[in-house]
């Protein structure tokens, strides 16, 4: 695999049908060649697998789960129960008796479900946690609830930011000795990032904590996307957040994974009522699907687009690319967790990010053109990202260059 083709030899036409098999799996794609989907980070297209599981579902079984003794609700029950199995397994569970997964709406619910069923049990007067204030504001919000929460109890934390390069687009993990003290109970961190799209190298920040401080992982860029797996010599890591839509399953689905291996067990409180059934049945199918095309060469196509565009835009002298300037450009040497996955953010020097959306759009580009929902004292000027998944093709990159090279 090189910078100019997703993949290079005797290899590059076996991936290229293999690519155009997987996309062809995706109806609404197929039925509009004319438009590039370039927006999988704030939601991906679903593959026919998934719709047809969501149609069975529906015509076949559908029933509220734990409520019933009839064959249909024991059929929901299974599905529910089952799934909860099928997530250990994706995420490569070494102990699935001892872990629990919990189904929410997305990724935001499940981190607040986190801070205020959990950290609130956790935390003692004088405690202190580590969240990214340069991360998606769905991972920065509900540790400063938590906060809030203590506090009208009497109970006072501090929260400390991560050390952040926005140069790089990555944690200053040199940094981390800095901020990490003896009293650090909690880190809550980004798996992949949703803006600069890289790895965040969480290993380095269980390396500063030590073995026994709980992290929290945001993993809503990453599930779907590229294989995630949390033994204990990958992502030792205490809870997975992600959300279903953006992993080929349909919108309000997502889980919750918690090891159970450091502080309370993770129990979410109240009363949790019905669960999105449909969207639980949707994510079985997208994990089934995903294990058959392979998260791993999903995850080497899209790298290699995305290095594709990442080369483009740097011979554009009309672009800024944001985060890492070099971590995918031709003959770097960089560690593979360096590099891009999947995402690339930009702005044009004299085209506001908006028009730009709209333009990008009037060529067939559908793409994502705001401030990306990124928290704290990040990026407060419009950005465009371009976010790719298995559907995407190298013709698409290249006609993109060929539109914005245009625009200089």
């Amino acid at each position: 695999m090189n910078a100019v083709d997703p993949v290079c030899g005797e290899e590059r036409a076996e991936a290229a049908d293999w690519q155009r098999e997987a996309r062809e799996q995706f109806p609404i794609i197929a039925a509009h060649p004319e438009l590039a989907y370039l927006d999988s980070a704030a939601t991906s297209q679903k593959p026919r697998a998934v719709l047809e599981a969501v149609q069975a579902y529906l015509t076949t079984s559908n029933a509220n789960a734990g409520r019933g003794t009839y064959p249909w609700a024991n059929r929901t029950t299974e599905l529910v129960e089952g799934t909860r199995q099928r997530v250990k397994d994706f995420l490569g569970d070494p102990e699935p008796q001892r872990s629990d997964v919990h189904f929410t709406s997305g990724t935001t619910e499940g981190l607040r479900t986190i801070a205020r069923d959990w950290l609130t049990t956790y935390l003692a007067d004088g405690d202190e946690i580590l969240v990214p204030f340069g991360d998606h504001q769905a991972n920065l919000d509900p540790w400063l609830e938590a906060r809030r929460l203590l506090a009208d109890r009497g109970i006072d934390i501090r929260v400390r930011a991560l050390p952040y390069q926005v140069e790089s687009g990555d944690y200053h993990h040199r940094a981390l000795d800095r901020v990490v003290g003896p009293r650090t109970r909690f880190v809550a961190a980004t798996h992949i990032h949703h803006v600069y799209g890289g790895d965040m190298n969480v290993h380095r920040i269980r390396a500063a904590v030590g073995p026994d401080v709980p992290i929290a992982l945001d993993a809503a860029q990453s599930v779907g996307h590229l294989p995630v797996r949390v033994d204990q010599s990958t992502l030792d890591v205490d809870f997975v957040v992600f959300s279903g839509h953006k992993a080929l399953a349909l919108p309000g689905s997502g889980a919750v994974w918690a090891r159970n291996s450091r502080g309370p067990v993770f129990r979410p409180g109240g009363w949790h009522g019905t669960p999105n059934t449909v969207g639980i049945a949707s994510l079985e199918a997208a994990f089934d699907w995903l294990d058959t095309v392979g998260t791993d060469r999903i995850a080497r196509w899209t790298a290699a687009l995305t290095t594709r565009l990442t080369d483009g835009l740097r011979r554009l002298a009309a672009y800024e690319i944001l985060g890492c300037q070099s971590s995918l450009a031709a003959g770097s040497v960089v560690p593979a967790a360096q590099r891009r996955h999947g995402i690339v953010t930009f702005r044009h020097h004299d085209i506001r990010s908006d028009d730009l959306g709209f333009i990008l759009f009037s060529h067939g580009f559908m793409v994502r053109a705001d401030s990306l929902c990124q928290a704290g004292a990040a990026e407060k000027d419009g950005s465009v990202r371009v976010s790719l998944h298995v559907y995407n093709t190298v013709d698409e990159i290249d006609r993109l260059l060929t539109v914005l090279a245009s625009l200089m």
